[in-house]
């Protein structure tokens, strides 16, 4: 069975697992008290979902004596990433019609300075 990205990132304990990541590495103890707190889940529980991320190349492991240091790893999100590539035009094109009109509506709203015609020391 072949398991999409997707597939992967669609739990949303992973999702939490790889932003704790994204901040730095971590150990599988400190990974596994915030998720036991968030989540309510076992250590084994957590430890499952770790092994689901190395196995599909989301992170990585490294021993150092009794203690396991994971990272994330860029490859499958970066393969996410192009895959969501397709979309930005529509965000872009939103985004950019938004600050459109956003920079339109500060125009409106700015007050003459004091000294330009309308202002407050203009003579009537």
């Amino acid at each position: 069975m072949v398991v999409n990205a997707f597939d992967v990132l669609g739990d949303p304990v992973r999702r939490r697992i790889l932003e704790l990541l994204a901040d730095g590495e971590q150990t599988a103890g400190a990974i596994t008290d915030v998720i036991r707190v968030e989540f309510a889940l076992s250590q084994q529980a957590v430890s499952q979902h770790l092994r689901v991320l190395r196995e599909h190349g989301f992170a990585s492991v490294r021993a150092e004596g009794a203690r396991r240091f994971y990272a994330v790893e860029a490859g499958p999100l970066s393969e996410v990433d192009s895959w969501l590539d397709r979309f930005r035009r529509l965000w872009d094109q939103r985004l950019d019609a938004l600050e459109t009109e956003l920079a339109r509506g500060r125009r409106m709203t700015r007050k003459p300075a004091n000294d330009e015609p309308g202002g407050p020391n203009e003579e009537a």
